[in-house]
């Protein structure tokens, strides 16, 4: 081997003890940990229980709940918007249903609540990117559903409650569980083309927390090849999306429900006022916060701006103590680093190793807890450092190939073949170098089963929310999330537009929030939300070594 294979020589030493190590490896697996043993390598290692991460919020309706500091900086800044700067009296848009975000959850609702019977005009998916430029699309290894006769909805529901540390909201993971059979058969029908077997019948593996093998996918293009149908659905349908266009604050009316929202659009600097009998809020994650100061899978715009809009109205938030950080982000090369290395690629039978080819966990733990026996591992010495400093561990990607047989690996991770390809690095043949990065947003705004906030007029659906996955996600389960609530959310602001009325608009709630920020005499030095990453412009490194 030489460093023309993509590695320096000193990693391509090291990836000789995993090549001798290899066959033992695979005959001498690792076994799952107890529930002591995840516990206590979760208190010393993930970054949920480090000092300094988090601090109590002094403002809200949540006030003294303890939340990540680059929340606690958002919500604690001043409102983006000035009331005196908009007129109210001219409404630009005058729909039934505002629909805040144009990934999945959108989406979905948008397709649910026209076939509910409104009408398309009546609906605006309004989105700050492009339709579609969400982590919904970039979502890799697969979504859970319970299809089988050796499975059944009520292990799938154990499953989520037991991975979320049994605090996710029991009716939410109920919902979760029992909706996601029909939305499989929702996609079939709509022409997703998921993995199956030569008998026709579902190709579906493993995931970390898992009792049985749910996952269904699409090679590792799952988030794509969804998102491409029910798009192109809603396109087809013709229902309207306004591009580039974020929404800054949520609307009030005179009688405490929401009404719509406030857009900005990034072209042409200008404000819409949009008036809607329901709000739906579909904004995604948080990940460009790099709270913990990690790298992130997410895309450009997870800045968590529904959070924010959501508590200036008055919605509380769930479990917003927790992130999630998802053990395989890429390490190696720089350009890479912080992409996810999904999760399908352990489901297939890679297995993590240290610097001297040793595995030092089980495979397929809840993410949590592998995450931190990552940490643990490069914390402790065994890791590998990378030329710019960044450390990571081994996963062996060609033991998929011995296990399965040759060709699986390009034929299941194509997207990853691709990926590394471009460096120089053949996954068929060498490791790929990997370390955790900032993947999801566990909690959020605060929902019921029907999706309803504590605010009227007011839903929301997707990673914006909390309860649903408690203080962890399992894999599968955010594809699921979005589609089971997304229409969940279209069913059910359908049937409230029929009945609700609106009052006089008005964005007095943001004088009111500006008020509590001053009794509790907190200076704000920034604005939120924030729309954009604040490291826009510049070049996003290596977060990951302030952990380290």
């Amino acid at each position: 081997m030489t460093a023309i294979e993509g590695y320096p020589d000193y990693m391509l030493e090291s990836i000789k003890l995993v090549e001798k190590k290899r066959e033992s490896n695979l005959s001498n697996p690792v076994k799952p940990m107890s529930m002591k043993a995840r516990e206590d390598i979760l208190s010393k290692y993930h970054p949920d229980y480090m000092e300094g991460t988090k601090r109590k919020l002094r403002v809200g309706i949540d006030k003294g709940t303890i939340l990540y500091n680059g929340l606690v900086d958002l919500l604690e800044a001043k409102p983006v918007i000035d009331p005196k700067d908009i007129d109210l009296s001219k409404i630009d848009y005058d729909v039934d249903l505002l629909i805040i975000g144009g990934g999945g959850a959108g989406t979905v609702a948008a397709l649910f609540a026209y076939e509910s019977g409104v009408p398309k005009d009546k609906i605006l998916i309004i989105t700050k990117l492009r339709h579609g430029d969400a982590n919904s699309i970039m979502a890799q290894g697969g979504i859970q559903a319970a299809d089988r006769p050796e499975d059944n909805p009520a292990l799938h529901y154990l499953d989520i409650y037991g991975g979320g540390h049994f605090t996710n909201k029991t009716e939410l993971a109920k919902a979760l569980a029992l909706d996601a059979p029909g939305i499989i058969k929702w996609h079939e029908e709509l022409g997703v083309m998921y993995d199956r077997l030569d008998d026709g019948e579902f190709l579906e593996l493993s995931g970390g927390g898992t009792s049985r093998n749910r996952m269904h996918s699409a090679k590792d293009y799952t988030g794509m090849e969804i998102m491409r149908n029910i798009r192109d659905h809603s396109r087809n349908l013709e229902i309207p999306v306004l591009e580039f266009c974020p929404v800054a604050e949520l609307l009030m009316d005179d009688k405490g429900q929401v009404a719509g929202g406030i857009a900005f659009n990034l072209e042409t600097f200008e404000y819409y006022v949009i008036r809607a009998k329901a709000t739906l809020l579909a904004t995604g994650g948080s990940g460009r916060l790099h709270l913990s100061n990690y790298p992130t899978t997410n895309h450009y715009g997870a800045t968590g701006d529904g959070l924010i809009m959501a508590y200036h109205v008055g919605a509380n938030l769930l479990d917003l103590d927790t992130i999630q950080i998802h053990p395989t982000g890429d390490a190696y090369p720089e350009p890479l680093v912080g992409i996810l290395s999904t999760e399908k690629i352990r489901g297939l039978g890679a297995i993590p190793l240290n610097k001297n080819g040793d595995p030092f966990v089980f495979p397929l733990e809840p993410r949590d807890v592998e995450s931190a026996s990552f940490i643990r591992e490069c914390k402790d010495g065994r890791g590998i450092v990378t030329p710019t400093g960044m450390p990571g561990v081994w996963l062996d990607t060609p033991m998929i190939d011995i296990i399965h047989g040759e060709g699986t690996i390009e034929t299941n991770l194509a997207g990853e073949v691709r990926k590394f390809k471009r460096f120089g690095i053949n996954i068929t043949k060498h490791p790929i170098l990997v370390y955790p990065t900032l993947h999801y947003q566990n909690g959020g705004v605060e929902i019921n089963e029907k999706t309803e906030t504590r605010l009227p007029g007011l839903f929301a659906a997707g990673e914006v929310t909390g309860g649903v996955h408690g203080k962890n996600r399992l894999m599968g389960n955010s594809l699921l999330d979005y589609n089971v609530f997304g229409r969940r959310a279209g069913i059910y602001a359908a049937k409230y537009v029929k009945k609700a009325k609106i009052g006089k608009l008005t964005l007095k709630h943001l004088d009111k929030y500006n008020e509590m920020l001053k009794k509790e005499k907190i200076t704000p030095t920034k604005t939120a939300p924030i729309i954009l990453p604040e490291y826009r412009g510049e070049m996003a490194i290596s977060r990951a070594l302030d952990v380290f």
